[in-house]
């Protein structure tokens, strides 16, 4: 095993913040950092056949309501993102919100969350894991009618709060 301990400095004096000066994962310290208001929105589309999506719709999906369990799966995912990602931080989540909006050109839908906390670190890896398990979800809820859907694209959309804000591609 790699000896990181002459390269890495304090993790208050190193971008690598997730490193103890041995090198070894940590969990980072934010008891110092400020209480603020902090919003993440991330963003994802399952791709799949215009029947599917039809089917979907139309409520003829052999398992029931995709859409509705699809943002109940994605909001309860949010709330365990500190269970599933090592160094991420167990959180008070202030709302988490998922849309799973229809799109005929796609065809299949665009998945949206934006998750809000007022707290010491953001809430980035929640929204994208709302995301992701609405997206998988979907795709449970839906493989019997079609198991070639692509889940595509998930991303942070926008970030706010904190040190800085991002502002990517919707």
């Amino acid at each position: 095993m790699q000896n990181f301990s002459e390269d890495v400095r304090s993790p208050l004096d190193s971008p690598l913040t997730h490193l103890n000066d041995r090198g070894e994962a940590m969990m980072v310290d934010v008891a110092d950092k400020a209480i603020t208001k902090r919003t993440a929105v991330a963003g994802g589309q399952v791709r799949m056949s215009l029947g599917t999506l039809e089917a979907i719709l139309a409520g003829n999906a052999p398992k029931g309501d995709v859409v509705s369990i699809s943002k109940i799966a994605g909001i309860m995912a949010a709330k365990q993102t500190a269970n599933l990602i090592p160094l991420c931080h167990p959180l008070p989540l202030s709302q988490v919100s998922v849309e799973l909006t229809p799109d005929r050109e796609l065809p299949g839908f665009q998945i949206r969350s934006t998750v809000t906390i007022k707290a010491e670190t953001g809430v980035e890896m929640e929204a994208l894991t709302a995301v992701s398990i609405a997206a998988l979800t979907l795709y449970d809820m839906a493989k019997a009618l079609e198991k070639s859907m692509q889940i595509e694209n998930i991303r942070l959309i926008s970030k706010t709060g904190g040190k800085s804000d991002f502002q990517g591609r919707g």
